[in-house]
């Protein structure tokens, strides 16, 4: 029989068909709008996703001629996705990508908050996370609050439609309240964010060995499929997808090459040592984490090169990037494009994009070249952030389509990298979770060596590691002297450094007027 593994991204929702070999057979998607209401805000309709879902489903079983075993499912992490008493969304959903309440984490900041929180989880607060959220509406909107019941994540708003049940993975759980030791809800965290008030609308906590719900007869007709089907609440995605890809060992790394370019390490114990940065997410019950760097800026910037250098797909950008000589002819690319700033492996909300070095010899290729390795710096400087020493790093997502960037990759880092054989790896990680949670598999290492395949491997060229290893350094530095640009542009009154343009002036003449 099949097996339905659905990932729910920020900007597509995908069902996949997986056979009893956990091959691919089928797969279908559709798209989702994350809705800019105003500046620096990120949301999407709740109940829009959810229909995502259904028709995703609703397609992808056609495919399916030996009935279902079960349903799995990952989504993204982080946000605030609030519910009613009876379930329903009290507004849209205020995604991990927000950065509404940049002031908010900026006085935790200076405060000392987000150090001591970092020191007692692992984990740095960024305007995203629910904590601040949660703070930004009690400032801003406390009757949305007034009518809330539970602060869910994408993932325990799918499984309370999926089974009608309020809970909360515990790798979504992870930020910001869960002690990674105890792996429960920390009242002294709750207490050092001002935020005991919020105790009501945290979920229980599920993991290793209740994941499990029933569809319910509801959801069932919705979908299509016959009520009490066993239904997986899998991590979070970017947990999900470093299990599909077989990072599942400690000291084994992976980066998603996705709308955030995440860069995660598989560890045995906390680690709240060192400059306060990224995630530490739980991936098991029996002892391991994740130390994950997932930034705001991924793929997104891919396809802001190709479309502002006139191109047609990611492919021509890299096709076009290997024209120019490594270091892009003394070119140095910030990637810092998102309108939230950056989280990981630090956190600014002022973060931009900058290009260092640009001249009248610059040609398009170089541009394309920069672009690809400014993200690829960025994943050494997550690497380096993680303090671990992997061997190799795992290569999945979007983006590891490209050979040109993948084979940059290797170069830039010094590691052997990695692709995945499967398209959709969330959805294998989900697919994994559910045959250990369901006693198919004994655990997930046992799951991942029998069903993870990969295909291509990079190796690093020497010569070249060796030049993008002082690249990196250049890259820091210039990195360090743009915070003060960053800052001074954000303070300026219309946040873009520049005088505030007059406005038009008009006539009762002017057809324009």
């Amino acid at each position: 029989m099949s097996v339905l593994a659905v990932d729910v991204g920020t900007s597509m929702i995908k069902t996949v068909v997986l056979d009893d070999e956990g091959n691919e057979v089928a797969v279908a998607r559709q798209a989702t709008a994350v809705r800019r209401p105003r500046p620096g805000w990120a949301e999407q309709d709740m109940t829009a996703v959810w229909e995502a879902v259904v028709a995703t489903i609703r397609s992808a079983r056609r495919h399916v001629a030996d009935g279902v075993r079960f349903i799995a499912f990952t989504a993204q992490g982080d946000g605030c996705w609030l519910v009613d008493d009876k379930g329903e969304p009290t507004g849209p959903a205020i995604l991990w990508s927000d950065g509404r309440a940049a002031p908010i984490v900026e006085d935790w900041r200076a405060s000392g908050v987000l150090d001591e929180a970092f020191r007692r989880t692992g984990s740095l607060t960024f305007p995203g996370l629910p904590n601040a959220i949660l703070a930004w509406l009690a400032a801003h909107d406390p009757d949305r609050l007034a009518r809330s019941s539970a602060s869910l994540y994408c993932g325990g708003w799918l499984f309370l439609r999926f089974t009608g049940l309020t809970a909360v993975d515990e790798s979504d759980a992870s930020a910001p309240f869960l002690d990674p030791r105890t792996r429960r809800y920390s009242p002294g965290i709750r207490a050092l964010f001002g935020l005991d008030w919020a105790e009501r609308l945290l979920p229980p906590v599920r993991g290793n060995g209740r994941r499990v719900g029933e569809l319910t007869a509801r959801a069932a007709h919705e979908l299509g499929l016959p009520a009490g089907l066993p239904v997986v609440m899998a991590p979070y995605d970017i947990v999900s997808t470093a299990i599909g890809v077989g990072a599942t060992a400690p000291g084994q790394a992976c980066t998603i090459l996705g709308t955030t370019l995440c860069t995660e390490v598989v560890r045995d114990r906390p680690d709240t040592t060192g400059e306060p940065a990224g995630l530490t997410i739980v991936e098991d019950s029996h002892g391991r984490l994740l130390r994950a760097f997932p930034t705001l800026a991924g793929t997104e910037v891919i396809t802001w090169a190709v479309r502002t250098l006139g191109l047609g797909s990611p492919a021509e950008l890299g096709e076009l990037a290997v024209q120019s000589p490594p270091g892009a002819r003394g070119l140095v690319f910030l990637p810092y494009l998102s309108p939230a700033g950056e989280r990981a492996p630090f956190l600014d909300p002022h973060a931009r994009g900058v290009f260092w070095g640009m001249s009248l010899d610059h040609r398009p290729c170089d541009i394309a070249r920069a672009v690809l390795e400014g993200l690829s710096m960025v994943i050494r400087d997550c690497l380096a952030a993680s303090g671990a020493a992997a061997g190799e790093l795992r290569l999945c997502g979007g983006g590891a389509a490209s050979d040109a960037w993948c084979r940059l990759i290797a170069d830039v880092t010094g590691l052997r990298t990695v692709r995945s054989a499967d398209t959709e790896v969330g959805a294998k990680g989900a697919f994994l979770t559910g045959l250990v949670s369901l006693g198919e598999e004994p655990d997930i290492d046992a799951a991942a060596r029998r069903y993870v395949r990969t295909r291509t491997a990079d190796e690093p060229d020497a010569a070249r590691s060796r030049f993008y290893a002082s690249r990196f350094e250049a890259f820091l530095a210039l990195r360090d002297l743009s915070a003060a640009g960053w800052k001074m542009l954000a303070d300026s009154p219309t946040g873009s450094g520049a005088p505030a343009a007059p406005a038009p002036t008009t006539s009762a003449g002017d057809p324009h007027a």
